[in-house]
């Protein structure tokens, strides 16, 4: 039994919180100070985790969703025994350090989440509390919960102001996710000072009214308080907890505390020894007393803890060995073994079909043929199951309230179903998708980035594509989503042409360990394409050469790039240039990212050097000049669309063969 008080523990926090960021000269002391006693209360008697084992299976979740107090969380791991010492600390926000100024997942140890834009880590939250949720209702058996696990969310009023925290708070009451413990970090305090002029809120009767059971207000200075009140929130097991803790920010400083002036500014060298005073820390800056490291020590009772769970999975692995074995795939992130056959299986039987649809129809075609084989693809829809068409025949849906589910419809609200997304990944064991309009990715945009950024397995469904869908008008035809989508570092967005590619898109996707992807489908029916033969290895590679010059890959005097609807056109327009002496090839770049990852060989080899190229996508033209070594021309969208049939908008906009051959001469009239 340690002789350290839990008070002198709390201040050990508040002294590398304001030493950190005093080093830095940047950061944000004022949350870590404020929360210190409450993440006492919940590190050092509640939290299961193993610090010599970031990953273990059976550990609890902890999201830090106000992810700018940085600090409280770097100093918790640093203190509870995980690989981060106090040269890390010392170098908070310092370029290649393992603290940087927000939490990284993957950068960091012991941290489960990118957070810092408020609002996505309880979101992120919701997901793995769902994830838990999903897959110990899949493989726990009596005796044997090896899916146990709780997700804690500290998170503070700038969190809850954000709507995405509406969204996903209210999905999760409606999911009952009663493992899941939110603690509100309740100090009135935001950058722009006390947050009644803009912020009041019923807390309370908001989270009762989505389902939450609410316990508080409680003192979040007082440990033991914030003890009883955690061990009451885990005797819920029916409804997800939010602890309302009452907090000064800042709390120790004698002059910043309770102001906005502690929340993202270094407290000064002057106030951090008024600081060191008021709370009796005797200590110089990075010194924590060796009875203080012992009392925060966790690496044995982890280890303890972690030993015990992996003996009760041994013996589940006796008693269902079949299971056991799927559920460390599944967390491994393997696909089953059979997995390339059926893709090709697949593949093959939509050659063979040659059906003309809309690119949706043929997503849906493809997850009836892949997700049974795919017990791990979680799916669903921000409301428009129906248009999106992602679930497929006989899939069970969570509408039901059955947790053996592996579709969700997940209301009209894109940005938490993203965010949760992000969280299910995060938590492992599933592939998850979601889709809505490509249109509302607007709304989502912000945790499509942080899928991106965290390099998450994360498939994004975007249906509705262009001023192809017809009379819903410029409010819902995209133009600049597409390439704007491509911007995002680390995204591959498809944008598929037919049957065959769209499968293509979708095993690629499903396949792609170290980042998201974006599906890109449309509403009007497309033509299948005749290859001479279908290349599953060419198609994958993001660009290929889906019809090569009549005459041959040497006599190509164009090419014509197109993407999913347009390529169509580009093989109708190479036909008819055809007749006018004029050798046309047509590369179809369903994915320009990953036709970038390839050879400069195999570029050059789709994309000939000084070939005039015509590219061809009905959205905004500024991507496309990249890829011109030669004259080069582009035909898209640089407006917003219009209400009308979708027949009068493609040749408003110049998406005629006409057009095209047009073009094509004055491309080669440019050259000569």
């Amino acid at each position: 039994m340690s002789n350290v008080s839990p008070q002198t523990m709390a201040n050990a926090i508040r002294a590398l919180a304001m030493d950190a960021v005093q080093k830095a000269r940047s950061g944000h002391p004022g949350m870590p100070m404020g929360m210190a006693d409450i993440a006492t209360a919940l590190w050092s008697r509640h939290l299961r985790f193993n610090p010599a084992d970031p990953k273990w299976v059976g550990r609890d979740r902890f999201i830090l969703s106000n992810g700018h107090g940085s600090m409280l969380q770097y100093a918790l791991l640093h203190l509870t025994g995980y690989d981060l010492s106090l040269d890390d600390l010392k170098a908070f926000r310092q370029l290649g350090s393992k603290t940087p100024g927000h939490p990284e997942v993957g950068v960091t140890p012991g941290v489960e989440t990118t957070t810092g834009p408020l609002g996505q880590g309880i979101a992120n939250g919701v997901g793995m509390a769902l994830a838990e949720k999903l897959l110990a209702t899949e493989f726990n058996r009596e005796g044997f919960p090896v899916i146990d696990n709780r997700t804690y969310v500290f998170l503070g009023d700038g969190c809850l102001m954000e709507g995405i925290s509406h969204e996903v708070c209210s999905l999760a009451g409606v999911w009952g996710l009663g493992k899941l413990i939110a603690i509100y970090d309740d100090n009135g305090i935001s950058i722009d000072g006390d947050i009644r002029g803009w912020f009041r809120d019923d807390t309370r009767g908001r989270f009762e009214a989505y389902g939450w059971r609410v316990i508080g207000p409680v003192d979040g200075h007082d440990i033991d308080a914030m003890d009883r009140a955690i061990a009451d929130a885990k005797s819920t097991d029916d409804k997800p907890v939010l602890i309302i803790a009452k907090t000064t920010i800042g709390k120790g400083s004698p002059n910043r505390q309770g102001t906005a002036k502690a929340h993202g500014e270094a407290l000064g060298d002057e106030e951090i020894a008024n600081t060191r005073a008021a709370i009796g820390w005797e200590y110089p800056p990075f010194e924590i007393p060796a009875d203080v490291y012992a009392a925060w020590d966790h690496r044995a009772e982890g280890a303890k803890i972690e030993a015990e769970w992996q003996e009760m999975f041994a013996a589940y692995e006796k008693a269902y060995p079949e299971l056991a074995k799927e559920l460390k795939r599944r967390l491994a992130g393997d696909l089953p073994e059979d997995w390339d056959a059926k893709v090709m299986d697949a593949v093959c039987a939509a050659a063979e079909a040659g059906e003309t649809v809309a690119t949706r129809k043929a997503s849906q075609k493809a997850l009836n043929a892949l997700a049974p084989v795919l017990p791990e693809l979680l799916g669903g829809s921000a409301d428009l199951t129906g248009s999106n068409l992602t679930n497929w025949v006989d899939v069970k849906s969570l509408n039901t309230g059955d947790f053996h589910a592996r579709h969700i419809s997940y209301g009209v609200r894109e940005f938490g179903m993203s965010a949760i997304l992000n969280g299910v990944a995060l938590f492992g064991g599933f592939i998850p998708y979601g889709a809505t309009f490509l249109t509302f990715s607007d709304y989502s945009r912000n945790a499509l980035r942080m899928s991106a950024l965290m390099n998450l397995r994360v498939i994004n469904v975007f249906t509705h594509d262009s001023i192809g869908l017809g009379e819903d008008g410029p409010t819902h035809q995209s133009v600049e989503h597409v390439p704007s989508l491509r911007l995002i570092p680390g995204m591959d967005v498809w944008r598929p042409a037919d049957t065959v590619e769209t499968i293509v898109a979708w095993a690629s996707a499903i396949e792609r360990r170290d980042g998201t992807s974006a599906l890109i489908f449309s509403r009007q029916n497309l033509p299948f394409i005749d290859r001479e033969e279908v290349d599953t290895d060419a198609i994958s590679q993001g660009g290929y050469v889906v019809a090569e010059a009549p005459l041959g890959a040497g006599e190509a005097q164009v090419i014509l790039l197109a993407t999913g609807s347009e390529v169509g056109l580009a093989i109708e327009s190479r036909n008819l240039l055809a007749a006018q002496n004029i050798q046309a090839r047509v590369v179809s770049m369903p994915c320009t990212s990953r036709f970038d990852r390839q050879t400069k060989e195999y570029r050059e080899s789709v994309l000939t050097p000084g070939t005039p190229v015509l590219a061809i996508e009905a959205s905004r033209t500024d991507l496309w000049w990249k890829y011109f070594t030669g004259p080069g021309d582009v035909l898209g969208v640089d407006t917003f669309g219009e209400s009308a049939p979708a027949g009068v908008l493609w040749k408003k906009f110049g998406f005629t063969t006409e057009n095209v051959i047009a073009r094509v001469e004055a491309l080669l009239a440019r050259k000569a």
